[in-house]
């Protein structure tokens, strides 16, 4: 196929200037028989997103093909592909259609690999006389293209050549882009809707949530979002979008293609969404056409709900090295942590499996104005459990805690005695819940306030600590181990 030349296509820089003669065209980088394939022949696209670096893709298209085996260059492809993911599916009822051979090119034009195709021939160097201020043309043998072009110039090699270079045309092993190229063989001349499916690196998403506390803290409004970040280096236009909740698992190469174990999450149907159970996971679908495009981070509305109630708790965890012979003052300023309670339940208005994701409170100071509170990481949390945020640590309410006695009463039991002092210098009554991690077999002796097992390994007080005041909690436990 003979070959047209068009003067001064393109220009790209590389400390000179690269002169194309004729632009890259796919079709004519391959034989006759070749078909190619663009987004202009794009009928629909299908894309489920998981967390962490992966999406699905499902790409429909219209593609006309001959009769017999040939070339087809399905491009306009995500730049992350994993090829080994891809399948091809003629949608077509019309005839047989088999693949043959698959194969994934990846080699891009760029001015840098452009002169490495050169290397060894010749080329032509533009470069204006100074005294004359008119371009002359020279012709040279590229010799290298490490680390920068060195020209043969008759019987003399120089380098750092200030004008530009024109080069004959494009090499065929070059293209313009990431593409697939398959050896199709139909048995039929014909326009057939196939469908290429497969994996992306370089798409994901993530929840984000926003809590707005009122005047008491007691309750809240909740809303949700999915953020979607597209870095796979395609645009899907239209796009049907789903996306997968669970911890997907995916096996561990050391390839090109960098993979790593995927995990996925999702809330429930909101009103955008339409959720349904999919395997171990859950998988939601966006009611309407989206398009995300390449470089883009997208939001959409996942959930909303008004005046559901949390609880606020300060909290002050003790600590296992608390418990040996340290007789004496342990930590002058403990700190208290604050933390917010919301139940994952249809009656307190959500009741929906929530993602991974992070939550960002806010609050109304006396103006008015929403300030910043706090945030926390959630992991999947389904409905029916509880969530818990961590916004703190407590400004006017600090502990003090010291061991006031130790004894060894056998060999391998102890007796220990503790002061935890609580002082609250807001200006309202607080309740502060005590956890303390008592090792071993242990029994409590005795306690200046009513305790409870947290659990095999705890014990947990709840102290009122009136405003402006300081509340004293004493107690004395046995411990064998």
């Amino acid at each position: 196929m003979r070959k047209s030349f068009l003067p001064l296509l393109a220009t790209f820089t590389l400390s000179t200037t690269l002169l194309l003669s004729h632009p890259f065209s796919a079709s004519a980088a391959v034989p006759g028989t070749a078909a190619t394939s663009t987004l202009k022949d794009q009928t629909g696209v299908a894309l489920t997103v998981y967390n962490d670096n992966l999406g699905l893709v499902k790409d429909q298209r219209e593609i006309t093909l001959r009769k017999g085996t040939g070339e087809l260059r399905f491009m306009d492809v995500a730049s992350g592909i994993i090829p080994a993911s891809v399948s091809i599916t003629s949608l077509s009822d019309s005839g047989s259609f088999r693949i043959l051979e698959q194969n994934y090119e990846y080699d891009l034009l760029n001015p840098q690999k452009l002169l490495d195709k050169y290397v060894g021939k010749e080329v032509q160097l533009y470069q204006k006389n100074p005294y004359t201020e008119r371009e002359e043309i020279v012709t040279a043998t590229l010799l290298s293209n490490n680390g920068g072009p060195i020209y043969r110039i008759g019987d003399g090699i120089t380098y750092g050549h200030p004008g530009r270079v024109i080069l004959p045309g494009v090499p065929e092993n070059l293209i313009s882009q990431p593409t697939l190229v398959w050896l199709v063989d139909s048995d039929l001349a014909t326009t057939r809707k196939i469908e290429a499916s497969y994996l992306t690196s370089g798409i994901s998403w993530r929840a984000d949530y926003v809590l707005t506390l009122n005047e008491k803290d007691t309750r809240a409004d909740f809303a949700g979002w999915v953020t979607l970040d597209n870095k796979s280096g395609t645009t899907y236009r239209n796009a049907r979008l789903k996306l997968v909740a669970g911890d997907v698992n995916r096996v561990k190469e050391t390839t090109r293609y960098q993979d790593r174990m995927y995990k996925a999450a999702l809330a429930e149907a909101a009103p955008q969404f339409r959720e349904e159970g999919f395997f171990e996971y859950h998988i939601y679908t966006l009611e309407r056409p989206s398009t995300i495009k390449d470089n883009q981070t997208k939001q959409i509305r996942l959930l909303q709900a008004a005046g559901i109630p949390l609880k606020k708790e300060l909290l002050l965890n003790g600590d296992r090295r608390y418990f040996y012979a340290l007789v004496g003052e342990q930590d002058n300023n403990s700190k208290v942590g604050v933390f917010l309670e919301i139940e994952n339940r249809k009656s307190s208005g959500l009741g929906m499996p929530l993602p991974k994701g992070t939550i960002r409170v806010y609050k109304q100071d006396s103006d008015g104005s929403l300030q910043f509170a706090g945030e926390d990481a959630i992991d999947h949390t389904p409905k029916d459990e509880k969530l818990r945020v961590k916004l703190g640590d407590a400004f006017d309410v600090v502990a003090s805690r010291k061991q006031t006695d130790w004894k060894k009463i056998a060999s391998d039991t102890y007796e220990a005695a503790f002061e935890i002092i609580l002082r609250n210098h807001k200006t309202d009554d607080v309740v502060v819940k005590v956890l303390e991690p008592v090792p071993g077999d242990w029994s409590m002796l005795s306690a200046s306030h009513p305790w409870k097992k947290g659990d095999a390994f705890s014990a947990e007080f709840s102290i009122p600590v009136p405003k402006d005041k300081e509340a004293k909690l004493l107690y004395r436990v046995r411990m064998r181990y």
